[in-house]
This record gives C-alpha cells, structure tokens and sequence, in this order.
C-alpha cells in the first residue's frame, strides 16, 4: 500500500511539474524581430531608420525590448515588463506614455494600450502571420506633439 501511494505521488509531481513547465514555455510571440521598412507605413512620418524588438512572452507574461533610430539618426530605446491581465505595468522610453495594459485577443493577437496617467494615448495591436515568421503592429492615437498616428509597422522574424 505505502509502495502505491509512494508511485501515485510521484506520478503527480511529475505531471504538475510537466503542466509547470508547459505554462511557462515561450510562445509563438517570443523572438527577435526586425523591422521591414518597405512593408511598413508611418502617418505621420518620418519612418525610423532601424527598429529591432525582442519579445520574450509565455502565456502569462511578456517582456518587451525595442531598439532603433529614429528618423533625425537618435538612438531610442522602450521596454516593458508586464502581465497578459489588461492591467496597467510601467514602460520605459516614450516620451507620452508612462504605462502600458497587455492583454491576449488570441494566441496570434495581443493589444496593448499605452497611458500618459489615466490617459489613453496610443492603442497598438499585434499579430503574427500564420507561419510565424512575420510580426504586424498597428499603432493608433497621438504622438507626444498631439498629432494622429496611424502607423503600420511590419516585423521580420530574425
């Protein structure tokens, strides 16, 4: 009997850690992805001249890097580190935005909504092409000079 309930036990740590670490693999929104200048389109311009974001993502979580340069050739750098519950969580290198609330539509989809205090500003929604390899951004609101942007803005995986 002790033998018994000793191998049931050890059957379920091993399935819960299984189930543990399935949960915390990375999806599909994880990568290094790199901006496609002639596929994307900036209103209002200028386009940058380079942009690269690093997603590493799970099902729970995401943490987001870009680097680039921007169209007058300065270096930019943004970055969050947040929960897929729609809950604001800070954001680092926008000069209009302080937070930023994620949250999944879809596993190919997320939306982030990006605030200046309780003020949205900036809506961007993400999603990646069937096979994985392509990664489209539309980003809607204002600029921290107060004026529309509409931008689409495409990823190459790398």
């Amino acid at each position: 009997m002790r033998m018994k309930m000793f191998a049931a036990f050890v059957t379920l740590l091993f399935v819960a850690l299984a189930l543990n670490i399935s949960a915390a693999a990375p999806d599909q929104h994880t990568g290094t992805w790199k901006m496609n200048p002639a596929k994307s389109s900036y209103s209002p311009g200028p386009a940058p001249k380079a942009l690269t974001v690093t997603v590493v993502s799970d099902t729970e979580n995401v943490k987001l890097s870009s680097d680039g340069i921007d169209a007058a050739g300065n270096p930019t750098h943004v970055e969050y580190t947040a929960k897929y519950d729609g809950k604001d969580y800070p954001i680092t290198g926008m000069p209009n935005t302080d937070t930023v609330a994620v949250k999944r539509i879809d596993a190919s989809t997320v939306q982030s909504t990006l605030k200046k205090g309780d003020q949205i500003v900036m809506t961007v929604t993400t999603v990646l092409s069937k096979d994985g390899k392509t990664r489209t951004s539309t980003f809607t609101g204002k600029d921290a000079q107060g004026a529309d942007v509409n931008n689409v803005v495409v990823y190459d995986k790398q």
